[in-house]
């Protein structure tokens, strides 16, 4: 896969941060796969660089939990686990309940008509058959309702798991047969906080994730099976 890989290049940033963006893309993307190598040697040469940006940027994708160190292995791309989804989308479903409650109490109209545009956003972008702009629009659909809570350090928590979330947020787009159903949650969602309705808020929120998780599961079984 390393011969497909392009440097996203920007001359605003240091070359350490455009090196870091490219793999941290190409991971989330796929085109570093779970349990690929990610020699320095070969990298650098591929991307035109020193190995000292490639090795730092490795660091930093370690910490994400992008990047495991494999003893007399080195680094490689962390494999998505089911375990490692249960207990992201377990905080995430607690932080998205507290996010929609207050979401329910203090959004302005203002705001309603900003979470009115991204869901219509959301349900244009769908037919495209792009999954990372797809995934974009979702991001900014729950990007509103966290703003509208008004609590900078929920947000500041949220955006932090969202960096570990998109991995997976790729996955269950890439079920197009889902997408209906994530557009009429996302609708619900919407009207319930319109409504100020905290308590069918929470139960929508919630079944939204456990929807996803189970449809993320699914997939990890398939790949597993066809795997084996």
């Amino acid at each position: 896969m390393i011969k497909d890989l392009k440097m996203n290049v920007n001359e605003y940033l240091p070359l350490r941060d455009v090196v870091f963006n490219t793999l941290r893309e190409a991971i989330l993307k796929g085109d570093l796969e779970p349990g690929e190598r990610l020699m320095e040697i070969a990298l650098a040469n591929r991307l035109g660089v020193s190995r000292t940006p490639i090795r730092e940027a490795i660091r930093k994708l370690e910490l994400e939990g992008l990047v495991v160190m494999i003893p007399r292995r080195g680094a490689q791309v962390a494999s998505i686990t089911k375990k490692d989804l249960q207990d992201v989308l377990e905080v995430r479903s607690s932080l998205e309940v507290l996010a929609t409650e207050l979401a329910c109490e203090r959004i302005n109209a203002e705001q309603l008509d900003a979470l009115k545009g991204a869901l219509n956003r959301f349900e244009k972008v769908l037919g495209s058959g792009d999954v990372s702009v797809i995934a974009r629009a979702d991001v900014d659909f729950h990007d509103v309702i966290f703003s509208s809570t008004g609590n900078a350090r929920l947000v500041q928590i949220l955006n932090n798991l969202r960096e570990q979330m998109y991995r997976y947020r790729l996955e269950y787009l890439k079920d197009f047969s889902s997408h209906a159903r994530l557009l009429e949650e996302h609708r619900q969602l919407m009207e319930a906080i319109a409504a100020r309705d905290q308590k069918n808020a929470a139960m929508i929120i919630k079944a939204h994730i456990e929807n996803q998780e189970i449809s993320v599961i699914r997939n990890l079984s398939k790949s597993e099976k066809e795997n084996e």
